[in-house]
């Protein structure tokens, strides 16, 4: 990108965290109304007449929308005035913003540079850690973190074995425990917690390109929180989610389909659910959870909508102090709404300042928590409702979602099928599979009312064009109205594609270029075994001896030997659930060595052959890497 040639590495990720912040629904661009504070996050306030200028210039630019500003839009902006005196205020005013320590470090140049992270985070994240691991064993060395510590958080995860912990809250059984190291650490078993932890984090959608195990282990706070930020909002919004909380078609508005409602992202299911409850309640909608939070007055509300009321079968009501909505200060108001919150066991994420000042991820943390505890909906009876729509999405699907959504694809999909519907995100895939896309013929959004449909559907006729004639790919009888029309087979053939692409490239820039196939793949993984005196091979990513996941794990020996403790694994006549348990293992133990494998154990059980090779070829990378 053009635009970004002058601004460091280091700039770009503060102006990412400072964009993302004030994105709450992650849609990938705000309002021209938040251009102020969004100016004001990356610590470059403007005054009021700057601003004017930069919109009415975007609006002037005539292929972009007024109201609708992107990151590279953002980028391109902050580019334009880094060489004017303003742009010198952006170092500056790290230490003078209330809330953020800066810290020093040092980039692959010899200039010492400086990350901001945010006090509030460390300060959530540490309590959220400590009341989750309380009782478990293996962390008692580190938990309970004393939340002020400027320190406690960032040496916590310097092991891995608290980030395991935490991936597996948020995506249970997500790594196998038995693969975790958690006596007699050594820097060699902390590096494999470390690949661990990072490699099945990116397994289940966190976003972690551009950091590493020894970012972790030195404890580099932004990156830290990032990471956590990730893991914690993955749990959080888990069930946020039709297929999981069927309770949430209350939801539904007059005139609206349920395909309307599977379409919202988790945060505006959160929103809506609020604005449910307040609407209850006689009271005022809110249209965020930053600056329309910040009375505390919607929050009493909520509150009061949600507590317990008492049931048939003898469960006490939680009677709440609604005397405290009433409290004139800003602040004693928001610590009275909390103390309320808390007698529902919920005063997790923000204390009273960060309510006030409307931190928008901190306050989404603490409404995602309250919905997680007390949702108080009722499925609706007797409507007409088509309930097989609300089948969980397969597993297939879901390592599709994840992988793309590791990538740090915008916005972030949620649903595989409807978030597609523009091909935005298919054409940033493209892009990572080295297929050049010109932007300049992207329709972006907001789209123009009366034809939205047109616009979505002639990126999806380039897409389709460009998976056709630059990519190569096989997608006979495919065309962009497909994707346009979420078709199931369509896409997923697509995704497959991309997919396959993308973990054949990194196996080619790894052997200088030699191309990559199946039949490579094998040969490959026969040979490694066969000079490690292994007994297992395979005929190809059919074979059924794959079910028993030996193959995988002799092949994870042969990488790193005596990694596998062959002591868990099941060997002869294996009932399924045995099957099921190294498959579990052999996954956890890939990404151990290093290995960034997207596949789920069940795949293995059942030999699912593209999902196979693509554990094959991650180990493949793995074992040529000789690292």
């Amino acid at each position: 990108m053009t635009e970004t040639a002058k601004i460091s590495k280091e700039e770009i990720e503060e102006l990412r965290d400072a964009f993302s912040k004030i994105d709450t629904q992650e849609s990938g661009y705000i309002n021209s109304s938040k251009l102020q504070d969004l100016f004001k996050e990356a610590r470059l306030p403007l005054p009021g007449y700057k601003i004017r200028e930069i919109a009415e210039q975007l609006a002037a630019s005539g292929d972009k929308s007024q109201d609708q500003i992107s990151f590279d839009d953002f980028i391109s902006i902050f580019n334009d005035l880094k060489s004017s005196e303003v742009a010198k205020t952006f170092r500056q005013q790290i230490n003078k913003k209330e809330g953020i320590c800066a810290i020093g470090g040092t980039a692959n140049s010899s200039e010492g540079t400086q990350h901001s992270y945010s006090e509030e985070e460390r300060f959530a994240f540490a309590n959220w850690i400590n009341k989750a691991l309380e009782k478990d064993p293996d962390c008692k060395h580190v938990i309970p973190m004393d939340p002020n510590s400027d320190t406690d958080l960032f040496a916590a995860v310097g092991d891995g074995i608290v980030l395991c912990k935490m991936i597996n809250l948020s995506v249970p059984d997500t790594i196998d425990e038995r693969t975790i190291n958690k006596k007699k650490l050594t820097p060699f078993t902390i590096q494999e917690n470390l690949n661990l932890a990072l490699n099945s984090a990116s397994a289940i959608g966190c976003h972690v390109v551009n950091i590493g195990a020894e970012d972790l282990k030195e404890g580099k706070a932004y990156l830290v929180l990032g990471l956590l930020w990730q893991v914690i909002k993955i749990g959080l919004f888990a069930d946020i989610e039709l297929s999981r909380s069927e309770a949430l078609i209350a939801l539904l508005r007059d005139g609206e389909s349920l395909e309307d409602l599977l379409k919202l992202s988790p945060e505006e299911l959160l929103l809506r659910w609020a604005n449910y409850h307040l609407e209850g309640a006689g009271c005022k909608k809110v249209n965020n959870f930053s600056s329309e939070i910040k009375d505390s007055k919607a929050y009493f509300h909520l509150l009061n909508q949600i507590a317990p009321k008492g049931d048939e079968e003898g469960e006490p009501p939680i009677v709440l102090d609604m005397s405290g909505i009433n409290e004139k200060d800003e602040l004693k108001r928001a610590e009275c709404m909390l103390q309320q919150a808390d007698k529902l066991g919920c005063r997790q994420f923000v204390t009273a300042t960060d309510v006030i000042r409307g931190n928008p991820k901190l306050n989404l943390a603490f409404v995602a928590n309250l919905f997680n505890k007390y949702p108080a909906l009722r499925k609706p009876e007797n409507q007409d409702i088509d309930w097989s729509l609300l089948e969980g999405e397969t597993r297939e699907e879901r390592t599709f979602r994840n992988w793309m959504n590791s990538l740090g694809v915008s916005p972030r999909v949620n649903h595989l099928y409807g978030d597609l519907e523009d091909a935005l995100v298919i054409l940033q895939l493209l892009e990572k599979i080295k297929v050049p896309v010109d932007w300049s013929q992207v329709n972006k959004p907001p789209y123009p009312k009366l034809s939205a449909n047109m616009k979505k559907l002639e990126n999806c006729n380039y897409a389709v064009h460009l998976g056709k004639n630059k990519a190569k790919f096989s997608l006979v009888g495919i065309a962009g109205q497909d994707l346009n029309e979420s078709k199931h087979t369509p896409i997923l053939a697509l995704m497959w594609q991309l997919m396959r692409r993308y973990t054949l490239n990194i196996l080619e820039e790894i052997g200088d270029g030699e191309k990559v196939n199946d039949d490579i793949i094998v040969k490959w993984v026969n040979e490694k075994l066969s000079e490690s005196g292994k007994n297992s091979s395979i005929s190809s990513f059919k074979d059924k001896e794959i079910s028993t996941s030996i193959p995988i794990l002799d092949l994870i020996d042969s990488i790193q030997p005596a990694s596998v403790r062959y002591d868990l694994v099941k060997t002869g006549d294996l009932t399924e659930e045995e099957k099921l348990q190294n498959a579990k293992y052999a996954i956890s133990m890939a990404r151990k060595i290093g290995a960034r494998v997207y596949a789920l154990p069940e795949d293995l059980v059942e030999v699912k052959p593209k999902m196979v090779m693509t554990v094959f070829a991650c180990l493949m990378g793995r074992g040529m890497k000789k690292v």
